[in-house]
C-alpha cells in the first residue's frame, strides 16, 4: 500500500512539474513572437531600413519593423548581426526603447567613476525583459561598450568603440517609430 501511494505521489509530482516546465517555456517568448504569432489573424510585416551600425569587428543592419496583426500594430527596432553560420536579431519594442535610451543616458553618468575605481573587473548593464542587454565592463583600467542581441547562444554580442553611434543609432530609430506612428 505504501508502495502504491509512494508512485502515485510520485507521478502527480512529475506531472504537475513537467507542466510547470511548459508554461515556463511558454513564457519566454518575446513581445514580437507574442505579437506576430496570434492565430486567426493577418499578420503584415513592414521593414524601414536605417544607418548600419558599425562595431568594433562587424557592421550590423538595422531598421524599424511595423507589425500589423488584425487590428493592432507595433512597432520593433531591429539590430541583425551577421555571423558565420546564420545572423542575430534583436527585436526591441518601442516603449522599451525609450528604456534603453534612458538607461543609456544613466550608464553614461557612470562609466567614468567605474573606471575610476580601476576595478579587475566591473560590469554595468541594462536588461530589456527580452533579454536584449546595454551595458559596458571595466577591465585594465578601460571601459567597453557592448549590446547583446539575444539571451541565448554565443556570437551575438557587438562591442561599440564609439557611443556615440549607439546613441545616434537608437535616437535614429525612435525618431522612425514617431514618424511612421503619426502617418
Amino acid at each position: 500500500m505504501k508502495k502504491s501511494l509512494t508512485i502515485i505521489t510520485l507521478l502527480i509530482t512529475t506531472l504537475v512539474f513537467s507542466q510547470d516546465i511548459k508554461k515556463d517555456a511558454e513564457k519566454t517568448k518575446t513581445k514580437m513572437e507574442q505579437f506576430a504569432s496570434q492565430t486567426g489573424v493577418i499578420t503584415k510585416f513592414t521593414d524601414t531600413n536605417l544607418n548600419n551600425l558599425k562595431s568594433s569587428y562587424t557592421v550590423a543592419e538595422t531598421r524599424v519593423r511595423k507589425l500589423n496583426s488584425g487590428n493592432s500594430e507595433r512597432y520593433f527596432y531591429q539590430i541583425e548581426k551577421p555571423g558565420k553560420y546564420g545572423s542575430s536579431t534583436a527585436s526591441i519594442e518601442y516603449s522599451d526603447l525609450l528604456e534603453v535610451i534612458k538607461a543609456l543616458n544613466s550608464l553614461k553618468l557612470e562609466v567614468d567613476n567605474d573606471v575610476l575605481k580601476n576595478p579587475d573587473y566591473l560590469e554595468n548593464k541594462f536588461i530589456t525583459e527580452d533579454g536584449f542587454q546595454l551595458g559596458y565592463y571595466v577591465s585594465k583600467g578601460k571601459a567597453t561598450w557592448y549590446i547583446k542581441l539575444e539571451k541565448y547562444g554565443s556570437d551575438k554580442t557587438l562591442y561599440i568603440k564609439d557611443l556615440e553611434k549607439i546613441e545616434a543609432n537608437f535616437t535614429e530609430a525612435k525618431n522612425k517609430i514617431e514618424e511612421l506612428k503619426n502617418k
